[in-house]
């Protein structure tokens, strides 16, 4: 036997070895692993099949021309896969040798997903199909196999688009043919069809499951070990014969609890007779509890409730669609999600990859599971496809500790029936629909009763039936979620008809925006626009309502037609630029467990002199001990209409503390100078220790007709130029506020020197410049605003009507040159086109008619000293010119950054 052990392991390190040339060269299910097995990943010859005509021409005998090469497992269609998509029928063909070594196992290959029809063939010989898009399946080559000597596989893909299949949003680009890694495992002549683990940690044990593939031909010994337990577990026992299921108690004295701060995973070595496997679980308990000193029901995780901050994962990649490039990139998506502070993701409209929910599992991120969905009418066929799919998805992923709920179906896609009356068709969502969505929820409770399940995330005037979560979508502007939150506020409660079908009532559930954002908030979403302005207006106003559960923001990164991810479609990074605006602030500060509020408003209008009041509000969803009282340290400070930063006030105020406290605070009162500009109210929160644990702001416009001591200042409205000339287009927005030049040119403006006794101290020209990128939407004044966003129109991010392409890590520069009175006296690199958090005056001067005009766009403070010899003059030319082709945008004081026109400012 050792020897015998010795060879595998051998065999183990050559098949690494190879697997080092391979993509995707892992076992793709770390918790179904046997130890003999053979990745069949890399390349594999390729041929489509337009008319259908493989089988009359042999193919699967594998003789014919297969005149392409693809990547499996990367979709075809894919740039990773190297194959265009030309085709809706795919043949796949390579050779395997099955070591000699594996004589005495059964063999199978099997696919981890492959869409949707699919066929398998051995040197000619049919092993079988499968019917589906999502889940594994497996086939038998025992009887075919030639030990030590290559034969052919042959596999048929026929991804034709079917009404009833489970489609998803496939639109961001297809998920055809195979698209998991394939491979080659041994199994013992009797083997585990699948070994589930269903923690208990109130009563520290965990309840196995086996599941055989047949009734036990006789009694069968089955061995579970759990190596890492401290101490080290091992249990055998029966299975009688006749059974295809046996469930037993394995104790877990004193269990490491599987959590997002200590995700324990522990391993196991199951044996059934010969069949080896290798799995995990996590000791962790999905619930429902309420939070402390409440009545409002919240997700618990261990017993204790956790504030569900979320994002919708698209799970896409754009250059392997369904699949990612790699482990290291899988794992590094996790990783993305715990940095910035979120607890979880949803997995949407798609069966992720169970690496990737592997690397949940090990790092701490919590799953919302959905089923993938249909886009024809909800007949037999769907709902037997449904049906299948839900019980594959709960059978492979139910060791995942990571994953804590499933979502039946969204939005009621697919749920619709097209109905003609009077002439005319509609879609409606029927009762009978209703009735079998409410089955669905019963038939995933009855697989999975440890999770809690969701029958519809519903939005768009459909209701819930039954449902373990109340969850409902919403996509606002910044400025209506209080009003939002108030109404719903009156509307949630235990026996509410509120957003339930009829029929069906609201229980003790928990609450949940389970969508949320600006993407659809404003006409024709938006597109590439900063999301982080109205993203902390929401978050101000959510952590006023601890009634809602928690939320789930739209989304993780970006894809095809939304643009609003907290990362590129390539992963790359965007910048909010909250670290210049308060030090030490992260987005991880609007993901806080501990957070002050101050409201839905985050900048204000008011006049000069005006005594201010700011609400506050704690929010607070942990039960650590942070000490009896907590203090918030304020600094308040000017921007003038010079560009002057300027120290106005600074302080602390103390007040009692207490775990899970949602409490209104006392608010902050000061008075507000009689002097134009932008004063900021920078706020840190700070336990009793003085750590500091959440970073806020708000801002305030104020307006005034005090002139500045000192100086004068001769201002002209950003329009006000007297010349421009531009080699792409020129445009002003918001009447004025802001103008932009695009291309190659110039804005030229004139100022009156102001009389005076004394000669001046000193004279310059200050303005608010950026570079200006002419997008998509601002080429011609006939560009099509009626694009299809919704299953992925292949359209530039900045063709959005709305969008302005936020600051990330490509630059758009732009070299300029000031000229007064025609001599160059400057010249600059305008960095960047950029919009986020720092465009405080775009965001606060936007029109509230869910249309955006470049918010959150800003530039950059310059300051240009005029030479002596002109002060003179009874009039001050200023040209501001391009070099190159990266235009110019002029901000006034009621857009961009600063609150300043463009002004010659003389002291």
């Amino acid at each position: 036997m050792k020897r015998l052990a010795s060879f595998a392991f051998l065999l183990l390190i050559h098949f690494c070895i190879l697997a080092q040339d391979i993509p995707l060269a892992e076992h793709p299910r770390p918790d179904f692993e046997r130890p003999l097995w053979m990745n069949l990943n890399g390349k594999w010859d390729f041929g489509f099949d337009a008319n259908a005509e493989g089988e009359k021409a042999n193919w699967q005998n594998g003789q014919a021309d297969f005149p392409l090469s693809i990547a499996v497992p990367f979709p075809w269609g894919s740039a990773l896969s190297g194959v265009e998509d030309k085709a809706d029928i795919g043949w796949y063909r390579r050779e395997i040798t099955v070591p000699e070594s594996w004589k005495g196992k059964k063999v199978f290959l099997t696919v981890g997903a492959s869409d949707w029809l699919t066929k398998v063939w051995i040197d000619g010989k049919w092993l079988g199909e499968h019917r589906g898009g999502y889940t594994p399946f497996s086939f038998d080559l025992t009887p075919y196999i030639r030990w030590g000597q290559p034969q052919k596989i042959v596999i048929m893909a026929d991804d034709t688009r079917r009404e009833f299949t489970l489609y998803g949003k496939q639109g961001y680009g297809n998920a055809r043919g195979i698209w998991q890694t394939t491979y080659l495992e041994a199994r013992g002549y009797t083997w585990l069809d699948a070994l589930h683990f269903t923690p208990d940690i109130d009563n520290q044990k965990v309840q196995v499951t086996a599941w055989l593939p047949e009734d036990a031909p006789r009694d069968l010994s089955l061995s579970v070990k759990i190596p890492n337990a401290s101490p080290a577990i091992s249990q055998k026992v029966t299975i009688p014969k006749g059974n295809f299921k046996y469930s037993f108690d394995i104790p877990i004295p004193t269990p490491n609890l599987w959590s997002l701060e200590n995700p324990f995973l522990y391993e196991v070595e199951a044996q059934l007779e010969e069949d080896i496997l290798h799995s995990y679980f996590g000791m962790r308990k999905i619930s429902v509890v309420n939070l402390p000193g409440t009545d409002y029901t919240y997700v618990a995780l261990n017993n204790e409730p956790i504030y569900l901050q979320l994002t919708l994962d698209q799970s896409y990649h754009p250059e392997g669609f369904y699949t990612f490039p790699s482990d290291q990139f899988m794992r590094e998506e996790i990783e993305r999600s715990k940095s910035i502070g979120l607890n979880g993701i949803r997995t949407h409209i798609k069966a992720d990859l169970p690496r990737k929910l592997y690397w949940a599992d090990k790092l701490g991120l919590l799953v919302m599971s959905d089923l993938p969905n249909s886009w024809g009418d909800p007949d037999e066929k769907m709902q037997h496809e449904s049906e299948y799919t839900l019980r594959e998805m709960i059978k492979r992923d139910y060791n995942h500790p990571a994953i804590f709920s499933w979502i039946v179906f969204n939005e009621t896609w697919g749920l619709r029936t097209t109905i003609e009356e009077n002439g005319k068709k509609s879609r409606k969502y029927l009762p009978q629909t209703q009735q079998w969505v409410a089955s669905m929820y019963y038939l995933a409770k009855s697989l999975d009763p440890t999770r809690l399940v969701e029958d519809n995330s519903i939005c768009c005037g459909a209701g819930h039936t039954e449902t373990d979560i109340n969850s409902w979508h919403s996509y606002l502007p910044g400025w209506e979620w209080e009003s939002f939150m108030e109404n719903l506020a009156e509307h949630t409660f235990e026996g509410s008809t509120y957003d339930f079908e009829p029929g069906f009532r609201q229980g003790k559930q928990p609450n949940i925006n389970s969508e949320c954002g600006n993407v659809w908030g404003y006409e024709g979403s938006t597109g590439d626009v900063d999301w982080s302005w109205d993203y902390h207006r929401m978050m101000n106003t959510f952590r006023k309502y601890p009634f809602m559960a928690g939320w789930l923001y739209t989304e993780h990164h970006d894809v095809i037609n939304e643009w609003n991810g907290y990362w590129r479609f390539d992963r790359t990074e965007k910048e909010t630029g909250l670290g210049e605006i308060v030090s030490g602030m992260k987005i991880n500060d609007f993901h806080s467990l501990i957070y002050l509020s101050t409201g839905n408003e985050i900048c204000r209008t008011v006049n000069g002199g005006e005594t201010v009041e700011v609400p506050l509000y704690i929010s607070d969803f942990t039960g650590k001990d942070m000490g009896y009282f907590m203090n918030v340290e304020y600094q308040l400070t000017l921007t003038t209409q010079a560009g002057a930063e300027e120290a106005l006030t600074s302080g602390q105020v103390s007040f009692d503390y207490h775990p899970w406290m949602q409490e209104t605070l006392q608010p902050l009162k000061f008075a507000l100078p009689d002097k134009a500009g932008l004063a900021k109210l920078a706020l840190v929160l700070k336990d009793q220790s003085g750590k500091a644990v959440h970073h806020n702001f708000v801002f305030f416009e104020i307006l005034s007709d005090q002139k500045p001591a000192g100086m004068t200042i001769v201002e002209k409205d950003p329009s006000q130029f007297i010349t421009a000339q531009w080699s792409q287009r020129q445009w002003n927005v918001l009447d004025g506020k802001k103008v932009n030049g695009a291309g190659k040119g110039f804005f030229e403006y004139e100022f009156t020197m102001p009389a005076g006794n004394k000669p001046p101290r000193s004279v310059s020209f200050i303005a608010e410049l950026s570079a200006k990128e002419l997008f998509v939407k601002d080429q011609t004044a006939e560009f099509n605003r009626n694009q299809d966003y919704m299953l992925g129109a292949r359209v530039a991010p900045s063709s959005n009507p709305n969008s302005y392409p936020m600051t990330d890590e490509t630059l758009f520069p732009s070299d300029v040159r000031i000229l007064v009175n025609g001599e160059t006296v400057m010249t600059t690199r305008l960095a960047d086109d950029p919009a986020d958090h720092r465009g405080v005056l775009s965001w606060h001067h936007q029109l509230t008619d869910k249309k955006l005009r470049e918010a959150g766009s800003y530039g950059y403070l310059v300051n240009v000293p005029i030479p002596r010899k002109m002060w003179k003059e009874k009039s001050i030319r200023i040209r501001i010119e391009t070099t190159g082709e990266g235009g110019i945008a002029v901000y006034g004081k009621e857009f961009g950054r600063y609150p300043l026109n463009p002004s010659l400012v003389v002291k």
